[in-house]
């Protein structure tokens, strides 16, 4: 299942926003680097086609190329990090916070 925001991903389960993603960063940083360069590639597909849209708009147009950028980027990156991160969450968790990670369901 993708998630689209950590408050719904069952593994961080009570926890508050700063701790949800200070475990996100971790698994993210404990990735392996086969998956990191997938990630990123993902990524700069994204961005590179949205910023020469921008580059090459003229008048409102930046301004609607820009929303886009703002809408699309987070909508498509952030479930595809949380799915990769997923197998970890529970594992960094225990690790960061164990007084919390008794009470995850």
């Amino acid at each position: 299942m993708l998630y689209l925001n950590s408050r719904s991903i069952p593994e961080l389960a009570g926890l508050s926003f700063p701790q949800r993603m200070a475990v996100i960063r971790k698994a993210a940083d404990n990735l392996a680097v086969p998956t990191k360069i997938s990630l990123n590639i993902l990524k700069l597909l994204i961005l590179v086609p949205l910023f020469l849209l921008i580059a090459r708009a003229n008048g409102w147009a930046i301004a609607g190329y820009i929303v886009l950028l703002v809408v699309l980027y987070p909508l498509i990156t952030r479930p595809v990090t949380f799915a990769l991160c997923r197998k970890d969450f529970s594992r960094v968790r225990s690790q960061l916070y164990p007084a919390e990670a008794g009470k995850q369901q």
